[in-house]
Order: C-alpha cells, then sequence, then structure tokens
C-alpha cells in the first residue's frame, strides 16, 4: 500500500475508508470545509494516544464532497462513501434543515444500522424551535426517531469569548467521534488555547513594538545647515548673498539658497535611513565668478543640525592687478612707484602693477597715487591684467 493511502478504520471487523462523512447544505460549505480541517488536523494527547494506539491525528481522512465527487442525489456511488464512512457528521442550519439530499443522507446512514454513529454540529439556527426559519435539525431527525440529541452547538454560551465556545464545540464532536471524556481533552485543549493567545498576544505586541520602531526609525527629518565664517571677518567687504547648499543623498540632490550669514540651509523630508551616515556636501556662489567664499565640496556625517564654517577667498579683493598706461605716448610705463590704499609697489618692465592686500585691510576699492596724475585713481575689484589707470 502506497505512504500516501487513506488509512482504514477497523471497528468491530469493520473497516472504513473515511473516520466520517460530512453532510451539508451548500450555503453551508465554508463550515463544512472548516470542520474538515480542525477534525483531520486535531491532535490527541500522547497519553491517550498510547493508551488506544492512537496516531496523533486519530480522525482522517474525513470525507467532504466537493474535495472529491460533485454533489448532488444519492447516487450508487454517494452510497458507497456513506458506507465507507464510520460515522457521520451533520452540519446543522436552518439550510440544512430544509435540505431534502442532507435528509437522504442521514436516512440512508441510519439505514445502515449506525445510528449511535451519526453526529451533529450546529452551526446556526435553534434546536426543535418548531419555526422553519429558525429549526436547525433536518425533519428526518425526528421522522426516524432518532435519540433524543442537541448536538455540538458553537452558539452555546459557555464563554464569554465567542470564538472559545467555538473551540468548546468542535473538542465535544471530537470526544464523541472519539468515544472519549469531554473534560479529559478539553482542559488540555484550552490550556493550549490560552497559551497559544498569550503567544500570539506576545508576538502581537512584539510586532507592534518592532513595526513602531521601524516606523519611527524610518520617519523623514528635516535637516538644517547653518554657516560660520572662519576666516578673518572684515566689515568693509559686502557680505555673503544667495550662497547654494546641496546636499546629495545617493542618487537624490537637495538644494537650498542661503540670502544671508545669519540665514540656515533647510533640507526637508531626508529618510532616516540617512541619519548619522555620510553624505555629500557643496557649498557656492553661483552668482560670483570667481566666488567671494572659497568654494567647499566635501563629505560630512549627516546630523538634524549642522555647521559649514567657510573662508573668504584672499584673492578675490586682495589681488590687485593693473596697467599703468601713457595714452600719449602710447605704452605702458614701467618701473614707476605706485601706491596702491598704503602699500607700496613698482610698476614692472611690462607697465603692470601687482600688490596683494592682506584680508583684514582689504576693500571692494582701493585708491591709487603715482609720481604723476592720473585720470583715475581708484581701483575696483575684482581687476584683472586687461584693466589699466591712465597717466593724466
Amino acid at each position: 500500500m502506497e505512504e500516501n493511502a487513506p488509512k482504514k478504520n477497523v471497528e468491530q471487523g469493520q473497516e472504513y475508508k473515511f473516520y466520517a462523512f460530512i453532510s451539508y447544505n451548500s450555503r453551508d460549505t465554508e463550515w463544512g470545509k472548516r470542520v474538515q480541517r480542525k477534525l483531520e488536523h486535531y491532535r490527541m494527547p500522547s497519553t491517550l494516544c498510547r493508551e488506544r494506539g492512537w496516531k496523533r491525528t486519530p480522525i482522517r481522512p474525513v470525507f467532504f464532497a466537493p474535495t472529491d465527487i460533485q454533489p448532488g442525489g444519492l447516487s450508487d456511488e454517494l452510497k458507497e462513501r456513506l458506507r465507507a464512512s464510520k460515522n457521520l457528521i451533520v452540519i446543522c442550519s436552518p439550510h440544512s434543515a430544509q435540505s431534502e439530499w442532507v435528509g437522504k443522507e442521514i436516512e440512508y446512514f441510519h439505514s445502515l444500522g449506525r445510528t449511535d454513529h451519526i453526529h451533529f454540529f450546529i452551526v446556526d439556527g435553534v434546536p426543535h424551535s418548531g419555526n422553519p426559519d429558525t429549526e436547525c435539525f433536518n425533519p428526518v431527525v425526528e421522522q426516524l426517531g432518532l435519540p433524543e440529541i442537541l448536538g455540538a452547538n458553537i452558539h452555546e454560551k459557555n464563554y464569554r469569548w465567542p470564538w472559545m465556545n467555538k473551540e468548546r464545540a468542535y473538542v465535544q464532536l471530537v470526544s464523541k467521534l472519539l468515544g472519549v471524556e469531554f473534560d479529559s481533552i478539553w482542559q488540555r485543549h484550552k490550556r493550549r488555547l490560552i497559551t497559544r493567545l498569550i503567544t500570539w498576544t506576545v508576538a502581537a505586541v512584539a510586532m507592534l513594538a518592532a513595526w513602531a520602531w521601524v516606523w519611527a526609525v524610518n520617519q523623514p527629518f528635516d535637516a538644517r545647515v547653518g554657516l560660520n565664517e572662519v576666516s578673518f571677518h572684515n566689515d568693509q567687504l559686502p557680505p555673503l548673498e544667495d550662497a547654494v547648499v546641496t546636499l546629495t543623498l545617493d542618487n537624490e540632490t537637495k538644494a537650498d539658497t542661503i540670502h544671508t550669514m545669519g540665514q540656515s540651509a533647510m533640507f526637508t523630508n531626508i529618510p532616516h535611513t540617512f541619519l548619522g551616515h555620510q553624505v555629500h556636501i557643496t557649498f557656492a556662489e553661483p552668482q560670483h565668478d570667481p566666488p567671494r567664499f572659497l568654494p567647499i565640496d566635501t563629505i560630512i556625517v549627516l546630523k538634524r543640525e549642522m555647521v559649514l564654517d567657510i573662508r573668504r577667498d584672499p584673492m578675490y579683493y586682495g589681488n590687485v592687478h593693473f596697467g599703468l598706461w601713457d595714452p600719449h605716448a602710447g605704452k605702458y610705463i614701467p618701473n614707476t612707484p605706485v601706491e596702491v590704499d598704503g602699500h607700496k609697489t613698482v610698476s614692472g618692465q611690462d607697465g603692470q602693477v601687482r600688490v596683494f592686500i592682506p584680508l583684514e585691510n582689504q576693500r571692494p576699492a582701493y585708491h591709487v597715487k603715482t609720481t604723476f596724475p592720473l585720470v583715475c585713481d581708484t581701483i575696483y575689484i575684482p581687476c584683472s591684467e586687461d584693466v589699466v589707470i591712465e597717466k593724466r
């Protein structure tokens, strides 16, 4: 025999292919499937299994029509399945109470002489209500004179929690099918349910806490970048204006413009995963070429509050360069003493004047003096070798 072949149940020399046959109305299909799963997977206590020679899941296989044959009349095939079943389980509801085929299945199983193996599982309705709209027992039960029976009822209010009452009804059915004392398995089953509930609760709380942590960790945040001038502060020089700070996060670049030194660049909705990690940051003055402040292109550790140390370019206002020109002779004037805002120098052989002013003394414009009068005695910064100051 193949390993997966159905196991046969033996009682008083009679072999059964199925431990139970589930009779139901099509409107109760989900309940039928649920009962089938519950019974086939119900694990009995190991002590009872050793005493009675059972396997841990003794109630299998359970026949459920939709999984094996198409439901319909009592065909020869359906009768064969009933004969091959040790027990008949009737899913009781007002639907099955009005079902002709459920009645015929009860009647046929009764005719096999196995009335004691008919079990009722009430999922809806009221037993013996006398009202067709609420009655859950099929009329055949009374017509055949079956013993007074209430069946396992999922709506029996033994506990305040409906799910516990359902579990109790399942165990009632199991105890009747196996012929064991209800309390011998219910107390164990209840403890297992409570343990499982506690485990699920702890797991749910842990998952909720983990979810809350992940949610908090992944909440976007805002980062603020301030500026701090670390070069010599010279009030004679124009202040910072319209500097752009950019922040690069993987493939995304965020930029903000700082109009004055007292402002900060603000970067919003940054994924929390970047916090505390290295990112690329730049500082530049796109409106000034060359820039008055030295550009920054560096890697920093991203925080909520950051400060960039910036420095003025000492060459921007400090590099004074112009030509000393004689318009009458049409040539540059070499080797001539020149004073630029108090800094003395001499024009070169090419007539070019070059002088560097220290940062603390720098100005946007400088007064120029030499040994002869000039057409214009002021040089404006920045300047280049194309700039000339003419002799009057």
